[in-house]
């Protein structure tokens, strides 16, 4: 995949109408109330947004809220987004009562130079997840003959929708700042990493990683297995692992990956020893035991301490290290410590660390972490799959460089 694409520094923008589109897909309470519980994401996206302003350009910004399947969901609206921003921004943010209807229309040709558009939820219309090359040319035609499309939602650009693919076909398409630093950072990372490369693995399935560990067996150094994806690596191997999770299916695809770590010279580091539970949950009784030794009844829910030393070992002398995916079920305190650790000893490493979006980002940033990290990725989905080398459409779309 090519990560050399223009941004928005590359063209001008002076005077012109910018269709943008951002990730305000922000986590809201569950009372109907319409209160943001946080908007990183909405602060995220101020930078480019500034500059686009700055730049004399008029902003029409768009994204997706939830999952409203086509149809006008009033607890999914936007409405609360252009609130915040427009305290955010210290100025006024225009509504459009639609996306791509009359009020839509009217309020983007009446836009002027420094001035900001949101349109109402993408996915109101059912146009945006087909990809409906209509609604994607009624999108782009609201930039006008001159206008430019700009793309800063990471978080999306795995998924070919009107928004984040379909426009770059009636518009000049460009990153903004939040993409730019994605494909710098983890797009160097896999291109020319700053060696020794260390990924680490978590997360409770093998099947959702395995195209990752594949192509990282081709770029790294190291590959470091935890979370429960490593019991079916322990089960393939002939360990016991008691009521631990498993991919019966995957075992072969482990032993296959071990012999390919081999072949290639790549470290494999699995766990030595395992923090087992006698149940699911966050009070359970538990023991450490050896890997592969788990006995009937027992589960195992986080590495154990000899391990989280190897591990935090692996990443000391690093030149960069990926990681994504939790060492245990983070979210019961009692089995968080590997998580923990890992995210200690990567906040003490001189290395690039770049933290892989979803529950890695979370723990980083739960942690206080988070300003240690060279980079955390904006996109759950969209980094894994950036990290497998595919081609991500709402990337390859964007004009090259």
């Amino acid at each position: 995949m090519d990560y050399n694409k223009k941004s928005v520094v590359d063209i001008d923008v002076s005077g012109k109408k910018v269709l943008l589109r951002c990730d305000f897909n922000v986590p809201m309470a569950k009372d109907g109330s319409g209160v943001i519980t946080d908007d990183k994401r909405i602060r995220a996206a101020l930078p480019t947004i500034q500059y686009l302003l700055e730049q004399n350009a008029a902003v029409i910004a768009c994204s997706h809220m939830g999952k409203p399947k086509g149809e006008w969901k009033p607890e999914l609206s936007m409405a609360p987004v252009a609130a915040r921003l427009s305290e955010l921004l210290g100025k006024d943010v225009i509504l459009a009562k639609d996306i791509i209807g009359e009020d839509a229309k009217a309020k983007a040709a009446d836009l002027k130079p420094g001035e900001i558009l949101l349109l109402e939820n993408l996915r109101y219309d059912k146009g945006e997840t087909k990809n409906d090359p209509e609604f994607a040319k009624a999108l782009a035609d609201l930039a006008g003959e001159d206008g430019v499309y700009v793309s800063d939602a990471f978080g999306t650009v795995h998924r070919a929708h009107a928004s984040t693919a379909g426009v770059a076909a009636y518009l000049p398409a460009v990153s903004g700042y939040l993409i730019q630093k994605e494909l710098d950072v983890i797009g160097g990372a896999l291109a020319a990493p700053k060696r020794p490369l260390v990924a680490i693995l978590g997360g409770s399935k093998v099947s959702s990683k395995i195209g990752v560990i594949n192509n990282l067996l081709e770029i790294a150094d190291t590959i470091i297995i935890g979370g429960g994806m490593a019991y079916t690596f322990s089960a393939a191997q002939g360990g016991a692992i008691g009521d631990s999770l498993l991919e019966e299916d995957w075992k072969a695809y482990s032993l296959e990956m071990i012999e390919k770590a081999k072949a290639k010279g790549v470290k494999l580091l699995l766990p030595v020893d395992t923090v087992i539970a006698d149940k699911f949950a966050p009070d359970a009784a538990s023991d450490v035991v050896e890997a592969g030794k788990i006995p009937e009844g027992w589960q195992g829910l986080d590495i154990g301490p000899k391990t989280v030393e190897l591990y935090c070992d692996a990443v000391k002398d690093a030149g960069t290290v990926i990681w994504n995916g939790p060492m245990g079920v983070f979210e019961f305190e009692k089995f968080a410590v590997g998580t923990k650790a890992v995210a200690e000893a990567l906040s003490q490493t001189d290395a690039i660390t770049i933290i892989g979006g979803g529950d890695s980002a979370a723990a980083v940033q739960q942690l206080g972490y988070a300003d240690k990290m060279t980079h955390i990725s904006t996109g759950g989905g969209a980094s894994l799959e950036f990290m497998e080398g595919k081609v991500l459409p709402g990337i390859a779309c964007l004009q090259d460089k």
